[in-house]
């Protein structure tokens, strides 16, 4: 770390009052109907001007991840600016391409209409944003919304407080109040901005939050995307490439201590490997954080919890399962005071354990043992839906029959978590995990409006004018027929 790094300090001031809110919601509104005509240029140098400060505030990033939980400047980097760096880039090369109208052909009976899909801005937006990847999963959806030719009003998470005043400090380096503009504060912050009539909504979070997020959005008939999460299951078979899931499922686990929505949550292994697929994954475990708890706490590669009240409600999950019976084969530590979780792997877990009900969001990992992939099937079926699903196998009968039973916002076979970062994938929910899709050409279509768009180039429609004649009544049964025989 540059020894000229000046940390940001939180802010601590009074929640932002409605007034104010209200003020900037109105200043945007002149903003957004100007944008609507905004150019492919125009849009990509808002991007580059975000971009660019995002670069120039980086080591500022890097401490601001270090102080809120412990996170190294290399995960900061890869998971929090990486991510951004390459949406920005996709919008370079293709929003051009993307803003220009889609034309589509005349149909049976719209001969002599020439039309097209135009894309246009929603107008104003409002992006709700959670605490565990601050930067991204706040700059991702804005860097969306801006290529589209929105403003947007953005409330971070003060659960991340140093993150979230480096978002502050960017933002308003970058952008005025009637393009882009950001309110700190607690939930009361967002309850208030929800009460605005936003051209859109996009939030990411907690299912449960989800809900209300949409209920307040109806009010005004706003479209939403809605973020969520869920237990996302893993198969692991008894074909699988046990090397290779052991280091990928304990990399995917343990990015940001477990608090990633598309997380592994809990794991199903054959019977028939699991004694060795548990071996390997203790063997990764100690090569990459340590041999003890207390080496894992010292770890700089691995992040802590959030912080205090996060790791008392996964400590307390982990009580509840130890306590009805269920194995701690290696971990269960828990140190609240630094908001430390030792990566723990737990055995035999009872069916009434909480931790197979609520998702996890840390770094401890059940491990399922089955011998029938149906049953398997059937539970994720009795389940919401996930956010990601994730099977390792080299049964590409098995593999087929999980993706074709049942149903998860994505999915990666012998891999996890990357589908989030693949620019030219739809990554969202389906259902409890999610309404809606982003990233690459679907964030674009996201935050637009599709208007069909039909132009007259000889007026066919006049022969279904009234009166009703016996002629047009039988062209029309003609084209009735003739649909009904293609």
């Amino acid at each position: 770390m540059s020894s000229n790094v000046h940390p940001i300090e939180p802010v601590h001031q009074e929640n932002a009052d409605t007034a104010t809110m209200q003020r900037v919601f109105e200043s945007q509104r002149a903003t957004s109907l100007r944008w609507r005509e905004s150019t492919a240029e125009e849009r990509l140098d808002r991007l580059f001007r975000l971009r660019d400060a995002v670069m120039a505030h980086k080591d500022e990033l890097i401490e601001a991840g270090m102080r809120d939980s412990h996170k190294s400047e290399t995960e900061v980097t890869f998971c929090e600016i990486l991510p951004l760096m390459a949406d920005i880039s996709e919008y370079r090369h293709q929003l051009k391409k993307w803003m220009k109208p889609t034309h589509v052909r005349a149909t049976r009976t719209t001969n002599g209409l020439a039309a097209h899909v135009k894309y246009e801005p929603r107008g104003r937006c409002l992006i709700l944003a959670p605490w565990n990847y601050p930067v991204t999963l706040t700059f991702t959806p804005l860097v969306a919304a801006l290529a589209s030719g929105n403003t947007a009003m953005i409330k971070p998470s003060e659960v991340a407080p140093h993150a979230s005043a480096w978002m502050v400090k960017v933002i308003r380096e970058v952008f005025s109040e009637d393009e882009v503009a950001i309110f700190e504060g607690d939930a009361s912050v967002s309850t208030a901005l929800l009460e605005l009539p936003f051209d859109h909504v996009f939030f990411t979070g907690a299912p449960s939050i989800g809900k209300i997020v949409m209920a307040a959005a109806a009010k005004h008939l706003a479209s939403v995307t809605l973020e969520l999460g869920g237990k996302s299951p893993t198969i692991v078979d008894e074909t699988a490439d046990l090397k290779l899931a052991a280091e990928n499922l304990i990399w995917g686990k343990l990015i940001n201590s477990g608090q990633t929505c598309i997380a592994p949550d809990h794991v199903y292994v054959h019977a028939s490997v699991k004694d060795e697929f548990v071996q390997r994954m203790q063997e990764v475990i100690k090569e990459r954080f340590g041999a003890t708890p207390a080496e894992q706490q010292q770890s700089p590669d691995l992040t802590h919890m959030i912080n205090e009240r996060h790791t008392r409600r996964v400590g307390a999950l982990l009580d509840d399962a130890t306590k009805l019976g269920a194995n701690v084969v290696c971990g269960g530590v828990v140190d609240t005071e630094n908001h430390f979780i030792a990566p723990t792997l737990l055995d035999n877990i009872p069916a009434e354990a909480e931790i197979l009900q609520e998702e996890i969001f840390g770094p401890v990992y059940p491990i399922i043992s089955f011998t029938d992939l149906g049953e398997v099937i059937d539970k994720i079926n009795d389940a919401p839906k996930p956010l990601a699903l994730y099977v390792f196998s080299k049964n590409k009968a098995n593999v087929n029959r999980v993706l074709m039973q049942t149903s998860s916002g994505g999915a990666c076979v012998n891999h996890s978590i990357v589908h989030f970062g693949h620019g030219n994938l739809p990554f969202g929910g389906v259902n409890n995990s999610g309404i809606g899709s982003y990233h690459g050409i679907w964030g674009f279509k996201t935050f637009s409006h599709e208007r069909a768009v039909v132009e007259t180039r000889f007026m066919l429609a006049r022969m279904f004018y009234p009166p009703y004649t016996d002629l047009k009544k039988r062209l029309i049964d003609w084209t009735v027929a003739w649909y009904q025989r293609w």
